[in-house]
Parts: C-alpha cells; structure tokens; sequence
C-alpha cells in the first residue's frame, strides 16, 4: 500500500527552506544598509553612555556605569533644554497639523489650477533644512528682512531683531517649523482625503448633514489613522530636529532655542563629552520609544474596537 500523507503527520514541504533562504538573500540587502547605518550605532551610542569617552585622550576610555545618567538627572540646563525640545515638538507638531489639514480639505475641492496650488504647496518639503533656515534668516534680518520692512511700511514699528530677542527667538523659530513641515502633512492628509468614498459624502448630505457633521462622521473616521500616524511621526521628527533650529539660531539667544539634539551636539564636538552627549542620547531615545509605544497602543486598541 502506497503511504498517505497526512496533514498532521507531514514534514515541511520540499523546497520549502530553499524559499525563506532565498527570501532572506532578497531582504539582506535592504536589511544590512539599516543594521549597519542605524541598530549599530544606536548600540555603540548605548554603550558609549555608560564610559568617561572624551575628546583628545591618550589613555584608553573607562567603565563607569550609570554615572553619566545620576549627573544627567541634576543637570538643569539639559532638562531646560528638554522643556525647550517638548514645547518646540509640540508647538510645531499641533498647529502644522491643524494648518495641514485645512490646505488639505482646501486642495480636495474641485478648484481652478488646482494643480499649481498643489504643487506650490510642496514647495517647502524640496528644500532643504539649511537652505530653509538660510531663508528664514534673511526674512526676520532685523535691518534689510522683508518682516520688518512691511512692519515699517504699515507703520507697526521700526521691527525688531526676531531671532536674537529672548522672547521671540522661540516663537519665531516654531513658526518656521510650521512652515517647513507642512507640505508631507498636507500630502499625507489629502491622499488620504482622496481615499474616502464620495459617495458616502453625498448619502451624508442627502440626510441633512451639513459640512461639520460630515466633516465629523464621514471625513474624519476616514483619515484618522493617517493623522494619528503622521502626528506621531512629526512629534519624533519635531522633537529631533537639529540643523533647522542650529541654523536660525545655534541655539541662543542665552539657550532660548538650545534643543536636547543642539545641547547633545554641544557637549560631543565642543566640550568633547562623548560619554555623556552619548546619556543624553538615550534619554532622548528613551522619549521616542514611549511615543511611538502610546502610538501603537492607541492603534492596537482602535483596532480591537473596529472589529
């Protein structure tokens, strides 16, 4: 009698590991670029943290434990800074969003050139941060800017120096963080805009609804999951930020725009504290992963309750 093969019985089907070998030499070479350029560093940065490593020492680096964490946590100007990174994080993330999602409800409609509008507001996303910053610069420069110059042609004042002012240095910085992060909000938004059904629109308007109650029932479940998404990465991005803020400002005036990533920066290539810019590091990573664990969870619970 010829043996039957049964489902329990069986073995893995022949070939079946010649497949996830060749699965696996087809991902090695996007997979090598990310442990190479990214989870290698990160465990040396970890590793560094807990070491005395300096800058311009002939004697070999030391073990010393969680000592650069216990003078982190009495460190008062870098959770000064750290303040500094949520209020920047924050007032950039939330009004971008907000801004974002009005272009993007804006380009949805069925406007004349609707494609130039489109394609001037992704204008800030191809430049880049420094050329950004540079920009910016001359705009709030405090003898020849355009802000001033109209401020003095509405005779609002003779202007004033934006970026070096210790109470506008930060709200004028957040306010070209808005404007540089917009566009890949908006893109995001308005595809997924595109996405939703029109005729659920036009069933939501037949029953009376009018444009908040549709906005609130139709358009919002829709792209929720994309402005939960790109809110959360925009927060990771926001609180990150470096050359942006290190080009408007180096940090100053009297570090009113001195960012966790701008304070790390300092105390590693000019202070030569390598061992600890590496501690502040991983606080800051520390910080990135809560966020992205209260992202995933939201989206895990919203999507046990979906179904």
């Amino acid at each position: 009698m010829k043996k039957q093969s049964g489902a329990g019985g069986a073995g893995p089907r022949p070939g079946t590991a010649a497949r996830d070998r060749a699965a696996w030499f087809l991902v090695l070479p996007a997979l090598l670029p990310i442990l190479v350029l990214s989870v290698g560093p990160l465990l040396y940065g970890i590793a560094l943290a807990f070491t005395d490593a300096q800058s311009g020492r002939t004697r070999s680096t030391q073990w010393i434990g969680t000592l650069n964490f216990q003078d982190l946590l009495h460190d008062t100007l870098f959770w000064d800074s750290f303040r500094i990174g949520l209020i920047w994080a924050f007032g950039v993330t939330v009004p971008q969003f907000l801004l974002a999602l009005g272009l993007a409800l804006l380009l949805n409609q069925k406007l004349r050139l609707r494609w130039l509008a489109r394609a001037l507001a992704i204008i800030p996303w191809a430049m880049p941060e420094v050329v950004v910053g540079i920009m910016w610069r001359l705009v709030y420069n405090p003898d020849a800017g355009i802000l001033n110059e109209t401020l003095r042609d509405l005779g609002l004042g003779d202007g004033r120096d934006w970026l070096t002012g210790l109470a506008t240095a930060l709200p004028a910085v957040i306010l070209v963080g808005i404007w540089a992060g917009m566009p890949q909000t908006t893109v995001a938004l308005l595809a997924g805009l595109q996405n939703t059904p029109h005729e659920l629109h036009e069933a939501a308007a037949l029953d009376g609804a009018g444009a908040w109650r549709r906005f609130r029932t139709v358009t919002w479940p829709a792209i929720k999951p994309i402005a939960l998404a790109i809110s959360a990465l925009n927060l990771i991005w926001n609180f990150n930020s470096f050359a942006l803020v290190y080009v408007l400002t180096s940090g100053g005036p009297g570090g009113r725009t001195r960012l966790p990533m701008l304070f790390a920066y300092e105390e590693a290539f000019r202070y030569g504290q390598f061992g600890y810019a590496a501690a502040m590091g991983c606080v800051m990573v520390a910080v990135i992963s809560v966020i992205l664990a209260c992202y995933l969870a939201g989206r895990i619970s919203g999507g046990g309750e979906q179904r």
